[in-house]
């Protein structure tokens, strides 16, 4: 008998991923948590029936979620990351040699622990000394910080659940305040195919509290919502669409995805893209 795992991405849709075995599910304070392993994509998060990551195409997400705004910022040395429990995100920071400290802020710690177990190739940097871990609501963790971050970094899971009002303009204006006066943030923003309405929203929501500094860029994620996948910044004056370092001096930073050819092809839109956030064709 073969076991198969369905994602559902909407009343219409669902993609389907055959199942080598269940290592662990348990339902924990927040969310249902599942470890899978797959024949494709190997080892895979999932929360709420949704998958998070998988061990064999998580770095065109982390790598895109972290290099982008720190190569845009002149000189990221702090930097938060809310959500992102996996430590993926985490991983791909710590590659820059200018961080002196990450804070990340997890809601859910059986996700932390799980994805140390299991997910060790994601996760190993969240024992370096320059990471402190903590177990809290990102959303009221941002309320008490201010002006003390270079760069925040916004890994959420989809605006289900716990992490609903990551996606408001409130969260993000507070985001703005914990951001040092040159600092600049990213989230992730969903697919501007399957769910344009979310990215479009967000996208104004990021702008209205970055005085206008909202950049959607663009990556491929083969395991999310049948490959296209959205990013937003929000920056003080920043412009994140070229990085900061010349090409021909960026440090030897290991990738498989990103360079700063893709860092800068990632902020030109498809005209269907452009449309959906009123900008001209």
């Amino acid at each position: 008998m073969e076991l198969w795992f369905r994602e559902v991405e909407n009343k219409d849709t669902f993609i389907g991923f055959r199942v080598n075995s269940v290592l662990h599910r348990e339902r924990s304070k927040y969310q249902d948590i599942a470890i899978l392993d797959t024949p494709t994509f190997g080892r895979m998060l999932v929360l709420d029936g949704i998958v998070q990551t998988t061990v064999e195409d998580e770095f065109f997400y982390h790598e895109m979620i972290a290099h982008v705004p720190l190569f845009a910022h002149p000189n990221p040395r702090r930097v938060l990351v809310i959500g992102g429990g996996d430590g993926g995100t985490v991983r791909e920071v710590l590659k820059h040699d200018t961080v002196e400290h990450v804070d990340l802020v997890e809601i859910d710690g059986r996700v932390i622990e799980l994805c140390k177990q299991y997910l060790p190739e994601l996760s190993h940097g969240l024992d370096d000394p320059r990471v402190t871990i903590k177990v809290t609501d990102g959303l009221e963790y941002v309320k008490t910080v201010r002006g003390q971050y270079d760069v925040v970094i916004v890994d959420s899971s989809d605006p289900l659940g716990p992490a609903v009002g990551l996606f408001t303009e409130a969260f993000y204006r507070d985001v703005a305040g914990a951001l040092k006066d040159d600092g600049v943030m990213v989230a992730q923003t969903e697919s501007p195919w399957l769910t344009p309405e979310v990215v479009r929203d967000v996208v104004k929501a990021i702008g209205n509290a970055f005085d206008g500094h909202a950049y959607l860029f663009l990556t491929s994620v083969p395991i999310y919502s049948l490959g296209q996948w959205s990013f937003t910044m929000g920056t003080k004056g920043i412009d994140p669409r070229t990085p900061r370092i010349p090409l021909d001096e960026m440090p030897p930073i290991e990738t498989r995805y990103y360079t700063p050819e893709i860092h800068a092809a990632a902020f030109a839109l498809p005209r269907f893209t452009r449309e959906l956030l009123g900008l001209k064709a």
